[in-house]
């Protein structure tokens, strides 16, 4: 069985950070790029940041590049986000997912709420 667990999200002051973590399991982690994506309330849910299965490459829409960083560790299954600088904007329901099995409309976590405000 496949599982996303999200976590890290939390209520933070504009220009505060928070660092996401996401916990995978049931497939060959090391075999997939990663992504994370948001989901604001009343919106279409978006890409935020996508790495490769080995750590390369990684890519950030453009409202966060600069700001945001992807990373993972193979050895613990697990994809990070870190956010900085962040922005009212950011506040959504943050999600993980494989690219590969989104394209094949596979399930999705609960995601991780970050809200940013003051």
């Amino acid at each position: 069985q496949v599982q996303f667990v999200e976590s890290g999200g939390g209520l933070v002051q504009p220009g505060g950070s928070l660092r996401l973590s996401c916990a995978v399991s049931g497939f060959t982690f090391s075999n997939y790029a990663m992504s994370w994506y948001r989901q604001a309330p009343g919106k279409e849910r978006e890409l935020v940041a996508s790495i490769a299965n080995f750590g390369g490459s990684p890519n950030y829409a453009t409202s966060v590049k600069g700001r945001f960083t992807i990373s993972r560790d193979n050895a613990k299954n697990t994809v990070y986000l870190q956010m900085n600088s962040l922005k009212p904007e950011d506040t959504a329901v943050y999600y993980c997912n494989a690219p590969r099995r989104v394209r094949s409309g596979g399930d999705w976590g609960q995601g991780t709420q970050v809200t940013v405000s003051s």
